[in-house]
Order: C-alpha cells, then structure tokens, then sequence
C-alpha cells in the first residue's frame, strides 16, 4: 500500500481539474461561513463562464463574500444555482440587484437541526466542497470551523469530496474529522481565512445585555447567537462564574468568557470540561482559541442542535434575536419588508431544547424598535413567517424590560409585550390590542 503521503499526493491537483471533477446536474453541498473553498470557486465559476458547467446546484448556509463574486456572479446563476438555507449579505444583494418581485436566490426552511438530512436523504446532495486543515499522522482532515452538516454529507455513501487544505484553518477536536481514504481531489491554499469582526454595540444592545446578564445564574450553559446582541450579552457576563457553553455558533465573546475563566464548563452535565460548538465564525484569535483545543470541541449539528441533547445540561440559556414579536408571542426572525433577510437557523433547536433543560430559559431579544424609531417590533400581526412559534417562546426582551410568555393568556401575553414596546408606540398597540379583544375577559 502507499503511505499517507504517496496516496495525499496522488490526490492533489489543479483548481481546475478539480472543479472538473463536479459533473453537470451535481447537487453540492458548499461549507457555510470560513469554511468555503476560494481557489475552487474560482475554478467553478471560471469554468461556468467558459459555458462548460450546467445545472450544478449549491446547497448551504450562510455563505460569504468569496462565493458573490464567484459562483454566485449574477451572470452565473443560470449555470451555478444557489439554493439557500440561509441568507446573507450576498442573497439580499443579489436579489436587491434583481429587483421587482423576482427573487434571485431561492430559499429552503429547515431547523439547522435538521439540514444534514434535508441535504442528504431529501436533496440528494452528492458532492462536498470544504476548506479544511491540513492532514494529521492519522491520515484525517479535521473540518476545523464547519462541521455542522458538512461531516454528514461526506459520511454519505458514495459522496464526492473535494477539499482544499489550508494550514490557516484550526485543527479542532470532536467529531469532524474526514479520512484521506474518502477524499477524491486535494486542493492546497494558504490564504488567510474569513473573519468577521464583532458589529460595534449601541447603548440600546448594551442595556438589553445587562438585562439578559442578570437573568443568567452561576454555573448556567450557554447558547447564543450571531450579532451584536449576543455580543452584548457575553461582555455582561465577565463577573459570572462555572458557566458552560454548548451552542451551535461559537463567537469571539463566548472564548473571552473563557479565556476569563468565566465559562470553565465545570458544571455541564455532558461534555464537562468543554465548550460544545458546530461552527466557528470571527476573528484569528477565536480561530487560534479552537485550534488544537481539547477545551473546545466540535459536533455535527444534527448532535449539537438536537433539543434532546442540548436538554442534558442544566440551565441551559439560549439567547437568539428576532426582528419582530406579536401579540401571541410568535416570531419572526427572518423575513424583513417582504423578502426572505436571514433564516430560521437554530433559533427553534435551542427554544425548544433550553425550556426543555431544568430550570433553562428561551430567549429571544430585539430592540423594540426599527427603521430609526419609526417601526415597533412588537406588532399585532407578524408581516412574515413564523419562525418560533407562540407555544414556544419563553422570554422576550426588549431594552424596556422582560416579558414572560409562559402560562399567560392571550391577553395577558399581549399587554406584557405592550410594557416591553417603545413607549411612543404603546398607546397605539393599546388600542390594536382593545380592538382584537386581547385587553381582559371580553
């Protein structure tokens, strides 16, 4: 046999010879975040523009910029479809320049918990293209920053992988290493990874943090999500003590907490002794943190955002955003002035799985407000989806205060929300509230 080495080698190639590899109608899965593959995207789309691709399809979330001036060129989209789970930057800009009623990019709802199989049993994903580290003496490629759905599309029988190795992407521990023996092409590329550097926080994050700090007990479990709010939070947290983290998305904030010796993860009741993740997304020095890190550890989602896993630790706290609260307690996270702005992501996966942990707390924070003050986020009828659904929703913040979903009525859900509103909106929803008899008994 040959050694690792010998078989590493034999595998290498050319970008383009590589995105040659990926036949016409493939349907492939693209590494959400840091984990995407730029020199391969570049191939694809060079190859797309010479019209010698057709009708490949890429399945995924989150992506970045490298994929909107590559396959993502709107020039591209008849030949290189994107097919979202979840939207970013690059969606909103692609179906902004489209305009009109014509959405560009189509999207796919799915729990996060549950797009491995969407991908794999219900799309049909053949094919997965990833950035990865570089090969350990083991003959194994660790996903570093993705593992999420990416290990559950290269575990499928028969999966096409191609790879591009970059000494920049973290070596992490867990449950996210590919054998060389699956691999079918190797790409290397030393560029330096995608970094996303922590949005600057308004007076308003900073209060609604403190306002979700002190809801927050020693030795509690952490969930949050991307953005400032979460962001806000973890600096309110820096005089905590034995807290614990297992999340989907582990931030710059959560490893301060640990690098302060705030989260310890010393009274996690699975995992104890480290910080749970499925992804990694911001700057090198979280990337340094995770690199090699038997303190940080990495899971496929489907494990990492199963409700019934998350549910094992106690207290656990869930923190996630949302751009609009109405008068039930419903939710949408995801839909702004009619067109599809982010994706349902995990939000459900750790609502459901925090309430489900003894004494865990769901919450979902906004500002009360939007559009510079004009619009309120409390609002009687939701203008899109439902993301979490009322019987889910536990706590809502707002810079005003804590409303408390569970065990109320109707009615009494709709005048906590109003408390927690803009008050230059609360006699407003006072009488929509009156109006849909959400006021008292009748």
């Amino acid at each position: 046999m040959m050694d690792l080495n010998a078989q590493y080698r034999a595998r290498l190639t050319t970008p383009a010879m590589a995105a040659a590899r990926i036949p016409d109608g493939a349907r492939v899965a693209l590494s959400l975040g840091a984990g995407a593959p730029p020199l391969l995207l570049h191939a694809l789309a060079d190859r797309a523009r010479a019209c010698a691709a057709r009708d490949i399809r890429f399945y995924y979330m989150l992506c970045t910029a490298i994929a909107g001036r590559t396959i993502f060129d709107p020039q591209l989209t008849d030949r290189l479809i994107p097919m979202s789970y979840f939207h970013s930057g690059v969606e909103r800009m692609l179906d902004k320049g489209r305009g009109g009623d014509e959405f560009l990019v189509d999207y796919i709802p799915s729990h996060f918990s549950q797009i491995p199989r969407s991908m794999v049993e219900h799309v049909g994903v053949d094919t997965l293209i990833a950035t990865v580290s570089p090969m350990d003496d083991e003959g194994f490629f660790s996903l570093g920053t993705n593992t999420d759905y990416a290990l559950a599309v290269a575990r499928k029988p028969g999966a096409r992988i191609v790879f591009e190795v970059n000494r920049h992407m973290p070596r992490v521990r867990g449950d996210c290493r590919v054998p060389l023996s699956d691999v079918a092409a190797l790409l290397e590329n030393d560029a330096p990874l995608v970094e996303v550097p922590p949005a600057p926080l308004s007076p308003v994050d900073i209060r609604i943090g403190e306002i979700i700090a002190g809801l927050v007990d020693d030795g509690a479990c952490l969930q949050m999500g991307i953005g400032a709010l979460p962001d806000a939070v973890c600096a309110g947290l820096h005089h905590h003590r034995r807290l614990g983290i297992h999340t989907e998305l582990i931030t710059p904030g959560l490893a301060e907490l640990v690098r302060r010796g705030v989260a310890d993860n010393s009274a996690k009741q699975t995992h104890t002794g480290a910080s749970i993740f499925t992804f990694a997304l911001g700057d090198r020095a979280l990337y340094d943190f995770i690199d090699d890190n038997p303190a940080a550890q990495a899971f496929p989602v489907e494990y990492v955002n199963n409700p019934a896993v998350i549910a094992r630790n106690d207290r656990v706290v869930s923190v996630n955003a949302t751009t609009q609260v109405d008068f039930h307690g419903a939710c949408n996270s995801e839909f702004v002035a009619g067109r599809q702005f982010s994706g349902t992501g995990g939000q459900v996966d750790f609502v459901r799985g925090a309430y489900m942990s003894a004494g865990g707390k769901s919450i979902i924070a906004c500002h009360s407000t939007a559009a510079g003050g004009t619009i309120s986020r409390i609002t009687p009828r939701l203008s899109g989806p439902v993301t979490t659904g009322r019987n889910d929703t536990h706590l809502v913040i707002t810079e005003y205060g804590v409303a408390d979903m569970k065990g109320k009525t109707l009615a009494e859900r709709a005048q906590a929300l109003i408390a927690i509103a803009h008050p230059d909106f609360r006699e407003d929803l006072y009488r929509e509230a009156h109006a849909m008899r959400l006021t008292g008994n009748g």
